[in-house]
């Protein structure tokens, strides 16, 4: 029987109690699904997944998202590697507060991140609830967000010139794939509804939102550099820590997430998953 907690007294969850080396049954599935959109990140200590139960997993929960601009690793479609050497000395990758692939038409509904070698210190991940950050928000700048749109774009990290060009790549274990195609724009409401659950929190951040639309674009810095400074205050936040054979899955439609470093000298190698929205 799995067993659900809260990591301390956060509103992320670890789960107990489960292989997820095995295949899971309807129960199950149904029993994690709830439990993943009540906590937003889920984390499996000691498992022990390959490649092709990784998938497995992934799908239980939705069909495979998509993964622009990153290959994914040899013999897979759907599996990408969040690597680093232990001699690499560029930036983090994924330092900046974001949702994965904000800037699609169909964002994912979530991520899975599988632990392969986890370094023995540092290499956490923040993450930062935008339920919470929309229910504590100041009333007036909610009110200036009200019903409007902001324009998502991956241009700043994987335009050709972005951070994670054609540059950055030569340098960079990661297989990442800068392209023209960085520079397209969708728009998505900066306050919507939980596809599933129904509750309204913020979605989005500086990074991938390049700013509002019919806004004059210095009001519109001013007013993304605020709400930027609101929802990933650390009142809002989760930091987990890692170790070996570790999944986490989170909710994109719930929480930002940010990368940190301070494992220099130590290698770091992740296997992830995207779970796309159900039809």
């Amino acid at each position: 029987m799995i067993d659900v907690r809260p990591i301390g007294n956060s509103w992320a969850a670890e789960v107990r109690g489960i292989d997820l080396s095995e295949p899971l049954n309807d129960g199950t599935i149904a029993a994690l699904r709830a439990a993943w959109l009540a906590h937003h990140v889920l984390a499996f200590p000691d498992q022990r997944m390959n490649d092709d139960e990784l998938e497995r997993f992934t799908l239980c929960f939705g069909p495979f998202g998509e993964d622009p601009f990153i290959a994914p690793i040899a013999g897979r479609e759907h599996v990408i590697a969040v690597e680093r050497r232990a001699d690499e000395t560029g930036p983090v990758f994924a330092e900046a507060w974001h949702t994965d692939w904000s800037f699609l038409s169909t964002p994912p509904a979530g991520t899975c991140l599988y632990g392969v070698v986890i370094p023995p210190i540092g290499g956490d991940t923040l993450f930062a609830n935008q339920h919470l950050a929309l229910d504590r928000m100041p009333d007036g700048l909610r009110q200036r967000l009200e019903g409007r749109r902001a324009v998502h774009s991956a241009r700043a990290g994987y335009a050709r010139d972005g951070a994670y060009g054609e540059a950055d790549r030569k340098t960079r274990s990661m297989d990442i794939r800068p392209s023209d195609d960085a520079m397209k724009t969708h728009a998505h409401p900066i306050v919507r509804r939980h596809p599933e659950t129904g509750r309204e929190g913020v979605f989005g951040c500086a990074g991938y939102v390049i700013g509002f639309e019919d806004m004059d674009p210095i009001e519109s810095t001013m007013l993304l550099g605020e709400l930027y400074q609101h929802q990933t205050k650390t009142e809002f936040q989760y930091r987990h820590k890692w170790s070996p054979g570790m999944l986490v899955m989170w909710d994109n439609r719930s929480v930002l997430h940010s990368a940190t470093g301070g494992y220099e000298g130590h290698a770091r190698r992740m296997h992830r998953t995207t779970i796309g929205e159900r039809g």
